[in-house]
């Protein structure tokens, strides 16, 4: 087991090394909209970058906040936070960053997969951090809002000329209110294949597999596909919430009984060493690049044809269908 890292919290952070800097955000997507508003909220000379006349330049003016082209915040920017999906990082980068970053800038992405993987290399005096909410978008500027934070990982690839990255990174999360809750420091590395692994063999991979492998046996067995929805994905929320709340151990004392030894006594036939023995191959194939040059292939030589063919066989799966007919029921009722 890896050494316990320290959390460290917002009373022993300071913001100096940001004032005066300017921060250029590349994106307005879920994280971009919420990491540009904090920010700017926190009064921290912002200005997004996005594509001129898209519907994120709308949003950036509805919302307040300054906003230009990539190429023009990049040229501004003495920190350019690129928050834009990754598939298209490394051509953005390449385009219109590149070539108009200010000497001594620093880069900051909130994932490791283009530094990680190469395709975005910088040269040297060019800062490299990364600032990684633990929160979707939303959830991270609602607790920004609320006058806490969410917990985050930041992490220094590389040093500016300043040899200051480190303490941009963390003023840059206390002024997101992120050290409110805590943040640790890692590798890009260590974020960029735990990050994927955990989408992949857990949460987003994972949990759907064995919610509608769930369903199908119940409806296989004759079992009407509403009670299967129940059960299988409706009551999932509220079993994620209890351990998000407490652990595994809240969750436990919340179930009854019954659940608890059911469970206990039954979850490990579900998850066998097989399946744990591949889920060792998925990490794996996100060590050593197999899973990222898949992706980047599947991005940039197909167009995501596959992803778009799996999109839609997931839009007919049964699970789907009976979904939202029950979920619009709840909405009528309210």
């Amino acid at each position: 087991m890896a050494e316990e890292r320290i959390v460290i919290y917002d009373d022993s952070v300071s913001s100096d090394s940001l004032k005066n800097k300017k921060v250029a955000v590349i994106g307005y997507g879920a994280q971009g909209r919420a990491q540009a508003r904090m920010l700017f909220e926190s009064g921290i000379q912002v200005v997004v970058g996005v594509r001129e006349g898209g519907k994120s330049w709308d949003q950036v003016q509805e919302d307040g906040l300054p906003v230009t082209t990539i190429i023009e915040a990049t040229k501004w920017g003495d920190i350019v936070h690129i928050l834009i999906p990754d598939e298209n990082q490394k051509e953005v980068y390449q385009k219109q960053i590149e070539p108009n970053l200010k000497e001594g800038a620093t880069l900051s992405f909130s994932h490791g997969f283009n530094i990680v993987f190469k395709r975005i290399v910088p040269k040297e005096g060019i800062g490299v951090i990364m600032v990684a909410p633990k929160a979707p978008g939303t959830e991270v500027y609602k607790c920004y809002r609320q006058g806490f934070g969410v917990p985050a990982l930041f992490s220094v690839f590389q040093d500016n000329l300043e040899g200051n990255a480190r303490d941009l990174a963390l003023a840059m999360c206390k002024e997101m209110g992120l050290t409110r809750a805590g943040v640790m420091e890692c590798t890009f590395e260590e974020e960029a294949y735990e990050d994927l692994f955990g989408e992949q063999a857990v949460l987003c991979g994972g949990l759907t597999a064995l919610i509608k492998a769930g369903f199908e046996v119940l409806v296989e067995a004759g079992y009407p596909a509403e009670l299967a929805y129940f059960e299988c994905l409706h009551e999932t929320k509220l079993i994620v919430d209890l351990i998000y709340e407490g652990g595994l151990e809240r969750m436990w004392e919340v179930v009854s009984n019954t659940a608890e030894f059911g469970g206990q006594t039954r979850g490990s036939r579900v998850i066998t060493p097989a399946v744990k023995e591949e889920m060792r191959k998925i990490l794996k194939e996100v060590e050593d690049g197999t899973f990222a040059k898949e992706w980047m292939q599947e991005a940039d030589e197909n167009q995501m044809h596959r992803l778009l063919a799996m999109r839609k066989a997931e839009a007919e799966h049964p699970i789907e269908i009976v979904g939202k007919r029950i979920r619009s029921m709840f909405k009528k009722r309210n």
